[in-house]
């Protein structure tokens, strides 16, 4: 089943940059469900948002006072109902700072996207990078369905 991804475009700014942003996102969040088996019917919502929204969620959640890439906020348990409907949880993802990233490691802000919301879609089926086996676990994961999606190791020069 594909899941339902319902995007929220809070800043404008994301349709000048990447005016095919929704189908980047749904293509990234979709892809990641796949690579790794998922087949319950699911939602996720993602926000594109400024950077000084990512700031305040930031240090709302997570205590950290500046805006970064991707936050993702699984679902609790109690709002995944099987048989029905899993709502994974919720991303936002920030315009200026995927901006500024894209352009120092010298990727297409296109593949940047890509790969963050495959990032953001992985910690909300609950892969993390704490620990160094985690990460690695992780970042071949990323690595296997960017691949598939045409994007280069966003790993290779040593960029996260």
């Amino acid at each position: 089943m594909e899941p339902l991804i319902d995007i929220e475009i809070e800043e404008d700014g994301w349709l000048d940059a990447l005016p095919d942003a929704v189908d980047v996102v749904e293509t990234a969040v979709t892809a990641a469900l796949k690579a790794v088996n998922f087949t319950d019917q699911a939602d996720v919502v993602v926000l594109l948002c400024d950077d000084a929204e990512m700031k305040r969620l930031n240090a709302e959640y997570r205590n950290k006072d500046k805006a970064t890439n991707v936050l993702s906020f699984p679902a609790p348990k109690s709002m995944q109902i099987k048989g029905v409907l899993d709502h994974l949880g919720d991303m936002a993802l920030g315009l200026q700072t995927c901006v500024r990233e894209a352009r120092e490691q010298g990727k297409t802000l296109k593949n940047h996207v890509l790969h963050l919301s495959v990032h953001g879609t992985l910690h909300l089926l609950g892969y993390d990078h704490l620990h160094d086996a985690e990460a690695e676990t992780m970042e071949n994961l990323e690595r296997s369905i960017l691949k598939n999606l045409g994007v280069a190791d966003p790993y290779a020069d040593g960029h996260a």
